[in-house]
């Protein structure tokens, strides 16, 4: 499945308060996912095989490490867990990093709000606009995206330009 997507993560110190502030829009809670995403090595953009007990997909994508919303091209295959896809994956092109997360997910429409606590990096939110049918223009992604933004009160300084992958790689140097 071909998405459009645009996003934002911001790292924050509580995720109560945000939790709090979304849960007055009455989203509709998906849950609380424990997920494991393995990067494997590639030569163009990013490959990650997440394994929770609520999302497990095989995730192709490429985005620009700005801070701030940003768009994500995105390719996108659900599955059962099966250890023989990491298996294949892993032997014919390496893992390069795992992020261990416990995520709780909502959503408003097309909106997904993630409250992130991401093993030895700490607390975050995402926010993601997806399109999956060619309902929204980039344009009206980024504007729900912005709106959020607005509505949590962030400040540019605790927007995340990189991917969680990133962040560990680079807390690992």
């Amino acid at each position: 499945m071909n998405i459009k997507n645009y996003e934002f993560k911001a790292k924050v110190d509580s995720l109560e308060k945000y939790e709090t502030m979304l849960l007055q829009l009455q989203p509709v809670f998906n849950g609380t996912d424990h997920q494991i995403d393995t990067y494997f090595n590639v030569s163009k953009g990013r490959l990650k095989l997440r394994e929770g007990n609520i999302e497990n997909s095989l995730i192709n994508y490429e985005r620009e490490n700005l801070a701030g919303s940003k768009q994500s091209d995105i390719i996108l295959y659900n599955h059962k867990n099966d250890k023989a896809l990491k298996d294949i994956l892993a032997l014919q092109l390496g893992i390069k990093i795992v992020v261990d997360k416990k995520r709780k997910i909502y959503f408003i429409g097309n909106v997904k709000f993630h409250f992130d606590v991401v093993e030895n990096l700490g607390t975050f939110i995402e926010v993601e606009a997806i399109d999956t049918n060619n309902k929204y223009t980039i344009d009206e992604l980024k504007q729900q995206c912005d709106k959020y933004f607005d509505f949590f009160k962030l400040v540019k300084t605790d927007l995340i330009d990189k991917s969680y992958s990133d962040l560990l790689e680079a807390s690992l140097v």
